[in-house]
């Protein structure tokens, strides 16, 4: 079975030390389980200022490592000066084919118009936005890094607005029900990956509400194990058209 992964993050979480954080490590464990793709972001796109600085590495460590395995996804920050270039150089000098936002990190809402005007920008450049709900479970987060989870209710009346960017949300299911997770995706172009996606047999419940057209796979490495986002295909008996579009189908729509 190919895998797509959507979701996963090079350099160093800033809290602690993982056992994946080393690309090459991190690469050789993917392709163990047959990923042929992985959508990379940046750890270092949470709290650094440099935005530039921050892309330009992670698009030399996706051509680096893994021989074309890493798909970067840059970071922008639109609450920062010039972000609109940091666009246009995800685009046009690393050709990466979509943008990473981390809006309860960076301290903004999505009834932002910073954020309008970048789903604008990403519509000219026909870029993926991923948008990061949250990071890790609350529970976990250190007592000076308090971060709230991603408001999702202004996307149900600006997703329908902008069918023409595709808006895949990332770790939503800490805060985001089946219903909820329905209502967005009749709203919009709005896809969702199931790192977060929690309880036995979750998957399959998740289908009776979501299109299967509308999830795809994203393990959260190497925050999360790679391996308990496989166990959640296997505990919901996923076959068939059903686990090939989960797994590779729809992300290639995204990005053939």
């Amino acid at each position: 079975m190919q895998i797509i992964d959507t979701n996963v993050s090079l350099s160093r979480w800033p809290l602690r030390r993982l056992p994946l954080d080393e690309t090459p490590e991190l690469v050789a464990r993917l392709r163990r389980y047959g990923v042929v793709q992985a959508w990379a972001g940046s750890f270092d796109g949470l709290l650094h200022k440099d935005i530039a600085g921050v892309n330009l590495r992670l698009a030399a460590d996706c051509r680096k490592h893994g021989n074309g395995l890493l798909v970067p996804f840059g970071s922008v920050n639109p609450t920062l000066p010039d972000w609109e270039d940091d666009v246009r150089r995800c685009h046009e000098e690393y050709q990466m084919p979509g943008i990473r936002l981390h809006p309860s990190y960076h301290g903004y809402q999505l009834d932002d118009a910073r954020f309008a005007h970048l789903l604008e920008l990403a519509a000219e450049r026909k870029l993926v936005v991923q948008i990061t709900l949250t990071m890790e479970d609350e529970r976990m987060q250190h007592p000076l890094l308090r971060v709230p989870h991603v408001d999702t209710k202004p996307l149900l009346e600006m997703a329908g607005t902008r069918p023409d960017v595709p808006i895949v949300l990332l770790n939503a299911f800490r805060s985001v029900r089946a219903e909820q997770a329905a209502a967005l995706a009749s709203a919009g172009n709005i896809y969702f990956e199931i790192a977060m996606l929690e309880g036995v047999g979750g998957v399959g419940k998740l289908l009776q509400k979501v299109p299967i057209d509308r999830l795809l796979f994203g393990s959260h490495a190497p925050l999360f194990i790679f391996e308990s986002a496989l166990e959640k295909l296997r505990e919901s008996a996923l076959h068939g058209r059903i686990l090939k579009g989960l797994c590779t189908d729809n992300a290639r729509r995204l990005h053939p």
